[in-house]
């Protein structure tokens, strides 16, 4: 396992933080989404703390919406044993213009996370997946009860994906993208500069004639995407938060 930690640490982790956060408006609406306050402390600093916690410690933030909260907050990332730096967009990019902003401070490959979902995912899982099956792609699945909100993914025996479906499509339980990723730059070059793109609509679908697999993980998830999982996260995040003050 060393060995392998020695292998990751150039990765850096490029996180999506520069959304609208439209659906938490009502409740929230004098911060940036990443910003929310989970019992007193910010979500964005809980998953960077995760983040860190996997041995990662550069880390690029790429803001948008309220962008001088986030980088008057956690400014060059030393208060946090962090190396931070920013890739602001002007204009809403979706997740794969995002990256592409941010191309020339990205490794390879590069994780990527959302900025709204934090999970209990293991770096040293996806990376040894990623290296064993000359990945292009491994996007981090997580089981849950009900696939409609967020739509699912299907993988084989050997964990490759082998589809996406789009949410609303199918109910029940199964598994779903749970927004972490480690990819190829080679996909982040192959991008439109200065354009919308999304990578879960746009770009990942287009990649399953490829080396795309899924590494299951049976944590702690939660997306603070809507009012009701934003309260429920000061219940189950609460700890972690209290953890962060001391």
């Amino acid at each position: 396992m060393d060995a392998v930690a020695d292998q990751m640490r150039p990765i850096k982790a490029f996180v999506l933080c520069g959304g609208f956060g439209t659906r938490l408006r009502p409740v929230l609406s004098d911060r940036p989404k990443s910003m929310a306050l989970i019992a007193g402390v910010p979500f964005l600093q809980l998953l960077l703390e995760r983040v860190r916690s996997q041995g990662v410690d550069q880390v690029i933030l790429g803001t948008g919406y309220m962008a001088e909260q986030i980088e008057d907050f956690f400014r060059d990332g030393r208060g946090f044993a962090l190396r931070v730096s920013y890739s602001r967009e002007h204009e809403p990019l979706g997740t794969g213009g995002a990256l592409k902003l941010a191309e020339p401070l990205l490794s390879d490959p590069i994780l990527v996370l959302n900025g709204d979902s934090y999970i209990e995912w293991s770096l040293a899982e996806t990376y040894e997946l990623f290296t064993k099956r000359e990945a292009t792609l491994v996007i981090v699945l997580q089981a849950v009860p009900d696939v409609t909100r967020y739509g699912s993914v299907t993988i084989n025996a050997d964990g490759r994906v082998t589809e996406f479906v789009e949410k609303g499509t199918r109910t029940g339980e199964g598994l779903i993208n749970a927004g972490v990723y480690l990819l190829r730059k080679e996909i982040v070059s192959a991008l439109p500069s200065a354009k919308a793109v999304s990578l879960e609509k746009d770009v990942f679908p287009t990649l399953l004639s490829g080396k795309v697999y899924g590494v299951i993980s049976d944590g702690l998830f939660i997306d603070i995407g809507i009012p009701a999982d934003l309260e429920r996260a000061q219940i189950v995040l609460g700890p972690h938060a209290d953890s962060s003050r001391r």
